[in-house]
């Protein structure tokens, strides 16, 4: 069976702070979306536009309002650590910093360890963590080391690694070139479009940066102030975009860069 994660009706809110509203803060509203494997989706939006709300929700670490969290139509409830376990197997998430996720007292082979063990996962884990530096074209040689002494590239690469050592069909990606220079965010979004066209890899791309959505994702969704406002092929949206948080979002960009196929 094809790996789907989809949100259906999705509603999230804040409550309220006092005394200046009651009411709270309406965060996610209504957000239906899909992720299926061997797909890139992109999801944009201006700061503040609910992006990153909607990836904890996706990952279940919000309790969402109302609708649901499904993969492979099963839905999601937040809850302990043990009742998720089979879930985190399945959809993983790469952070935006690495240096704020990596434990700077822990070595690679600590790091990639981790989840392997958290999440129970039998199996000659040593393989497991040579395969997933393998596919990220990291030197088995750096298992030995700590963020400190890696670059920021590097470090992005275990990051994106430690994600894949459980085997998932699907990543949820928050802004992962943000901050890296040009040919390390080009190295980056090599790495990920070779994990959608070659592996197979459902991949949820959050990103403000729509040259890079351009490049990897065939499909994206913009959302707006908790609305997903305007959503469709990649490359024919940004061409004739409709909605004015889209064109706001083009317009932050000189020239938008090729897609070069990820399905």
């Amino acid at each position: 069976m094809t790996a789907r994660l989809r949100a259906l009706d999705l509603v999230h809110g804040y409550p309220g702070r006092w005394p200046r509203s009651r009411q709270g803060h309406r965060a996610l509203r209504g957000i239906n979306l899909g992720i299926e494997a061997g797909q890139a989706v992109g999801l944009v939006g201006s700061s503040g536009s609910g992006k990153s709300t909607l990836v904890r929700c996706l990952l279940a670490l919000e309790k969402v309002d109302s609708g649901s969290v499904q993969f492979n139509d099963n839905p999601l409830v937040p809850g302990p650590v043990s009742s998720l376990r089979w879930y985190r197997r399945f959809v993983q998430y790469v952070p935006q910093n690495p240096a704020g996720s990596l434990d700077p007292r822990m070595s690679v082979q600590q790091l990639m360890l981790e989840p392997l063990r958290q999440l129970r996962i039998q199996g000659e884990h040593r393989q497991m963590i040579h395969r997933a530096l393998e596919r990220v074209e990291l030197d088995p040689g750096l298992l030995g080391r700590k963020p400190a002494e890696l670059s920021g590239g590097q470090n992005q690469r275990v990051a994106i690694a430690r994600a894949l050592v459980p085997g998932p069909s699907i990543l949820l990606a928050d802004e992962p070139v943000s901050g890296l220079d040009l040919p390390l965010r080009d190295a980056v979004l090599g790495l990920l479009e070779k994990l959608v066209r070659q592996d197979g890899m459902g991949l949820l791309f959050v990103s403000h940066d729509l040259s890079a959505v351009s490049r990897l994702c065939s499909r994206t969704v913009v959302l707006e102030s908790g609305r997903i406002v305007e959503e469709g092929d990649t490359l024919d949206m940004f061409h004739t975009a409709r909605h004015p948080a889209t064109r706001e979002l083009l317009a932050a960009i000189p020239q938008l860069g090729t897609r070069t196929g990820a399905a």
